[in-house]
């Protein structure tokens, strides 16, 4: 990662000395997750959504964005939030929320957790001018809308598909822009925990008229002869209104910038406001070839220049390797045969719900193959890029699979959108078009979709295979499935379906569902706790992982197997419902830990010597009773040995296990494995004692300071002999100083209720009511003893005879004007549980301004760049009054409302609940924190505290 940071400030420094003084860069892609502005809104009721939708013409005339999306909307008070976000995360577990959601308080049954309100201001320079400026999300769960200083850009339903809007017709040059979003998490997409809120990056693009669009470049790559072509299709978009010519130069590049092909294409055209495409051919000799063992990666850079000058330079990754699904040999990379070692993942982690920071998803695959997983089938939703740059960066394959089967132009957009934008990445090896699609499996449609779908993917992608998982094949979308991905063996005959379909490849996209609880080894219902023996999950649906495997190897057509799952995640609480509130079915928890079943697949998918016992030896109260005793390991011979006596040495079987019943005893197992007589690996599981310490270590011990790198520490508990104590159950708080921040906490319980990430939560009231009041006489606004002062601030006041200043008067019926004016607004008492306050925001309507409550002077302190008072509940009353004395602005009574953005500026109680501390309890020994630095340099240090235990710290450096 250093050399890459080193390697990207020498480009930046070369192309600023490159650049006259002053210039631009041909191309600027900014990214926006910093500093966002957040609040919940309310699914159904408006005046809970901050007034949305109740102004008039707000979605019938352009620039008419209300409440929030108002340019002018006043969100003090709102939270400060940096993107990914997912807001669902923070929120308690509810016996009402749906468990295949991980039960969440969100959903219909939460309306006012489910809306979620977005909004940062950005500045765009004056020299903008002539470019062409565009918002690009790569996600945000779900149906979301956005906005662009009051102007309705679009929305996009998907939760998963990343969607663009180019806003230059739209912004302020030279000025700040307010960029809104608003997402509704109200409905479900899929049957598992997906978050909620703008959980991927945000992006800005800046580029000239004349420029490659987004996903613009597809480079094909083929080998033979020990040379590579590199087929590079580009699309050119000009939207200028006049036509240009250009000339188009691609370089390939290698890891240390050298250029090894290099090609010229000039003379070329697009006419005004239109695309034009083109294609060319570079070779490189004697290419290193991208694999699992050798990710090697190459940049084409693309030129576009006009009359000799750069307008657009765009990079793109991209891997030479070969591909192919043969029906009979199974999958080939490179032309050598290699068994797909897959599991199935969905998006979320411990702690951090769906909105992943970057280095989480090198850390999530570097801990699949730590096991041996080499494919990852991302079920079922386009996956966030960055997984994707990772799997490239890392050796680890890729089913990159669709939302939903279909051909209505929504779904064929956001098939699309996935294949131009994935197309180019080395790790992907096939696309899924489907998956399980109930309603059509045994019909003719599902076999003419899946086809129409096929030929979609090709006509972008003719170089990979398009796959349909399938819990029923035979028929339907089975039959039209170019490669065919069987879910579930025992829900299929393979061998027939592939007597019957020769020519048609295959693999075994779902395999397993076990369910396993880590660290539990007798079953425990009560608390949703499953034992870890391998098993099969679903009988008669499902097999064990272990005979699942011998299936797929027994047969050399089967191109692999991908388990159900990787990770466990919240949601699917098979066969429990509330309160477990993440499935079982990884081969790690939640937070990654290893289970058992992981290591059964270490033996087998990983060259180095291994072996492994389960179950734990602290069973106490259970002694002279037999122990079911499993070793895995990749040797021919185990033995097993009990304080030093042999139990036996067995053979082991290929793909399988040993087993031995064991009298439990205190004291040690130790189990040795043995290749061809030689000792190759041991391992000891031991009677621990009770904890004694806290233990913290780092995936790592630098961070840069850049505010999105992480680290992620697993805690422990060991005994005064150093040994972590399987069966711990502390609860542990942390803590960090210097520049570091905690983003997360885990401990793999699938019942665990305790908070995955606090937050501090706001409700909003709003002000409502609105008067206003003309006062004579100059010395009213500094002699607030003045009658019609006090009287008009008096909390019971009559406001009868006052104006409603949202209501038009003509011209002859506008009152004469005064030097000052009252406008007074009121609230209902807020509701304060234990812990909670209220805090008042107001705005700086003119200079000299009073402000009172219940007719009692007060001094607006600043509160995160905002004047506000902290209310004190025993002055409320049930109906409290705001009032502003101020000087007449020029524009009067009726300027003032058209500036107010719906009266949001005048004020709104925020209600605040404090963020509970960090805190977790360890799960059979084992819990996990994220840090995160926080864009400053130093020293930062996490400390963890368990109750009767001294206190343990880690130290990292951020630089």
């Amino acid at each position: 990662m250093w050399h890459s940071f080193k390697r990207a400030l020498l480009a930046l420094s070369l192309l600023a000395w490159l650049l006259p003084a002053g210039a631009q860069a041909p191309r600027e892609r900014i990214n926006l997750d910093r500093d966002w502005r957040f609040a919940h809104g309310h699914a159904h009721d408006a005046r809970q959504d901050f007034g949305h939708g109740l102004r008039a013409f707000f979605f019938a005339k352009a620039g008419y964005g209300d409440g929030p999306a108002a340019p002018g909307f006043k969100d003090a008070g709102w939270r400060r939030v940096d993107l990914p976000h997912d807001w669902a995360v923070e929120l308690p577990f509810d016996a009402r929320g749906d468990t295949n959601h991980g039960s969440k308080a969100i959903g219909r049954a939460f309306p006012e957790n489910s809306v979620g309100w977005y909004r940062k201001t950005i500045e765009i320079p004056a020299s903008d001018r002539g470019r062409r400026i565009a918002l690009e999300f790569d996600g945000a769960y779900r149906d979301s809308v956005v906005w662009v200083n009051g102007h309705y850009l679009g929305r996009e339903p998907s939760g998963y598909s990343g969607f663009r809007h180019d806003i230059t017709d739209y912004l302020d040059y030279g000025g700040t822009n307010t960029i809104v979003v608003r997402v509704d998490a109200t409905m479900e997409e899929g049957w598992f925990y997906e978050g909620a809120g703008i959980y991927r990056h945000v992006w800005l693009t800046k580029t000239a008229p004349l420029h490659v669009p987004q996903w613009g470049t597809f480079v094909k790559t083929t080998v033979a002869g020990g040379r590579a072509a590199i087929e590079v299709d580009l699309s050119v978009r000009n939207d200028a209104r006049q036509a240009a010519r250009f000339t188009v130069e691609h370089r390939i590049l290698d890891p240390d910038g050298r250029t090894l092909a290099h090609t010229r294409a000039a003379g070329l055209a697009a006419g005004g406001a239109a695309t034009a495409d083109s294609r060319q051919r570079l070779i490189l000799a004697k290419p290193r070839l991208w694999s699992l063992d050798d990710p090697h990666l190459y940049l084409l850079r693309t030129t576009l220049s006009q009359n000799g000058r750069v307008v657009d330079t765009y990079d793109t990754r991209f891997g030479v390797r070969t591909v192919a699904f043969d029906p009979d040999r199974g999958f080939i990379l490179n032309g050598k045969r290699i068994k797909l070692q897959g599991t199935n993942n969905h998006q979320d982690h411990a702690g951090v719900g769906v909105a992943l920071p970057d280095g989480l998803q090198d850390w999530r695959l570097k801990q699949l193959k730590s096991f041996g997983v080499n494919a990852y089938r991302t079920a079922h939703h386009p996956p966030t890029p960055e997984l994707l740059d990772a799997a490239d960066r890392l050796g680890m394959l890729v089913i990159d699979e669709h939302r939903m089967m279909g051909t209505s132009p929504e779904i064929v957009s956001q098939l699309e959108r996935l294949v131009r934008r994935d197309r180019n990445h080395p790790s992907v090896i096939l696309w899924s078009v489907g998956n399980e699609e109930w309603a059509l499996e045994g019909k003719p449609l599902g076999t003419h979709l899946a086809r129409e779908m096929h030929a979609i993917v090709k006509r972008l992608d003719p170089t990979r295979r398009t796959s349909v998982a399938t819990s029923s094949s035979g028929r339907g979308t089975s039959l039209g499935a170019d490669v065919i991905g069987f879910n579930y063996g025992a829900q299929h005959d393979v061998d027939a379906f592939h007597r019957a379909h020769p020519d048609k490849p295959a693999t075994m996209s779902e395999e397993g569902s076990t369910l396993t609880t880590r660290g539990i080894y007798l079953d425990d219902r009560a608390r949703v706790h499953l034992n870890a023996y391998d098993r099969q999950g679903r009988p008669g649906n499902s097999l064990s992982i272990e005979e699942g495997w011998r299936r797929v190897q027994e047969r050399d057509w089967m191109s692999g197997m991908f388990i159900w799952t990787g990770f466990d995640y919240r949601g699917e609480t098979t066969p429990f419902g509330w309160p477990a509130i993440s499935s079982q079915f990884g081969m790690t928890d939640t937070t990654g830990v290893l289970k058992d079943t992981a290591y059964y697949l270490k033996a087998w998918w990983r060259p180095e010597p291994m072996v492994h016992i389960l179950p734990h030896w602290n069973w106490p109260g259970r002694e002279g009773q037999p122990v079911d005793v499993r070793v895995y390991s990749n040797g021919d011979e185990v033995e097993l040995l009990q304080d030093g006596r042999s139990l036996g040495r067995q053979p082991m079987p290929r793909d399988s296990h040993l087993r031995w019943s064991v009298p439990y005893a205190p004291g040690r197992l130790e189990a040795v494995a043995y290749r061809r007589g030689v000792r190759i690996a041991d391992t000891v599981v031991a009677t621990t004692g009770t904890p004694a310490t806290v233990h913290l270590s780092a995936d790592t011990e630098r961070l840069a300071a850049d505010g999105r790198a992480i680290a992620v520490v697993w805690v422990n508990v060991r005994d005064r002999e150093g040994r972590l104590v399987p069966a711990a159950s502390n609860r542990v708080d942390f803590a960090v100083s210097g520049p570091l921040r905690i983003i997360g906490v885990g401990n793999g319980d699938p019942g665990s209720h305790e908070a995955d990430r606090p937050a501090e939560r706001h409700a909003f009231i709003p002000l409502s009511g609105w008067r206003t009041l003309a006062l004579d006489g100059a010395d009213a606004a500094s002699a607030p003893a003045a009658p019609d002062v006090v009287s008009a601030l008096a909390p019971d006041a009559d406001l009868a005879r006052w104006r409603d200043p949202a209501q038009w008067l003509p011209p002859e019926r506008q009152p004469a004007r005064t030097p000052y004016l009252v406008l007074r607004g009121q609230f209902d008492r807020p509701r304060l549980a234990a812990g909670q306050r209220a805090m008042l925001f107001v705005d700086q309507l003119e200079p000299g301004q009073q402000v009172h409550v219940n007719g009692v002077p007060v001094k607006p302190g600043i509160v995160d760049g905002s004047p506000a008072v902290l209310l004190d509940p025993a002055l409320l009353r049930d109906r409290n009054s705001v009032a502003y004395v101020l000087p007449t602005p020029p524009d009067g009574v009726a300027g003032m409302f058209d500036r107010s953005a719906g009266t949001s500026r005048w004020g709104s109680v925020r209600v605040t609940t404090p963020a509970a501390p960090w805190r977790r309890s360890l799960f059979n020994g084992w819990a996990q924190v994220i840090v995160q630095s926080t864009g400053e340099p130093g020293t930062g240090t996490l400390t963890a505290a368990a109750p009767g235990l001294p206190p343990a710290t880690l130290q990292l450096d951020v630089r």
